[in-house]
């Protein structure tokens, strides 16, 4: 783990409106993660975890409190600052690949990329040199539902690697996998997390997975109780 602080979450507060009032999601929560570090985020269904990781990862915004990367405070910055800032910052990889079925794993990848603005050759060799990164060096032209769930989980990881993120934001990414799966990718994550020094805040029900991590946080109730 390199030192130094990558995310600095300052009384993040978020709260949805509905009848009759407002429902308070996360209930002031303080948190420091450092670059490098792998920190799962753990708790019942409705604790508030997946609302705290769309905050972290700038899709959602917070109703009081401050997310910061790298010492920049995000909170002010406009929609048009703070998309060019998530998409060569931040990858995310959710429960539900969302692949396009009708295109290869290799299309798949190149996406972020010829999105941003990439030349269509630098695209694809980036793709090519993920996929076989991965161990999808032989699958590059398969079309999605010719891979298996293993397979492509790991070719959404890579299509969230190919802007070169510093930080991984992962919402159970195992949680459609059986268990040997789901094993695979983890160590895949933490493989990445190893070589590339990625920083990597990872939702999931799954402890046993989540005690692989560097640190584990339980949210509770809105709030960070262990």
């Amino acid at each position: 783990m390199n030192s130094g602080e990558r995310i600095r979450v300052e009384s993040l507060r978020k709260s949805f409106r509905k009848r009759g009032g407002s429902l308070e999601v996360l209930k002031g929560i303080d948190l420091s993660v450092a670059r490098g570090e792998t920190l799962g985020v753990v708790g019942v269904s409705g604790a508030g975890k997946t609302t705290f990781l769309q905050i972290i990862g700038t899709l959602d915004r917070a109703t009081s409190g401050t997310v910061s990367y790298d010492g920049q405070d995000l909170t002010a910055l406009s929609e048009e600052r703070l998309a060019a800032f998530r998409n060569r910052t931040i990858g995310f990889v959710f429960q539900f690949h969302n692949l396009l079925s009708e295109f290869t794993a290799r299309e798949n990848v190149m996406l972020p990329c010829l999105i941003a603005g990439k030349d269509r050759a630098e695209a694809g060799r980036r793709a090519d040199a993920l996929l076989s990164e991965v161990g999808l060096a032989e699958r590059l032209t398969h079309r999605i539902g010719e891979l298996s769930g293993g397979e492509q989980q790991r070719v959404a990881i890579c299509r969230a690697l190919a802007m070169e993120p510093a930080v991984l934001l992962a919402d159970e990414p195992t949680g459609n996998l059986d268990k040997e799966t789901a094993g695979g990718v983890m160590e895949l994550m933490l493989d990445l997390n190893r070589r590339r020094g990625l920083t990597l805040l990872m939702v999931t029900h799954n402890e046993e997975l989540a005690g692989r991590l560097h640190r584990v946080i339980r949210i509770d109730d809105g709030r960070v109780v262990s």
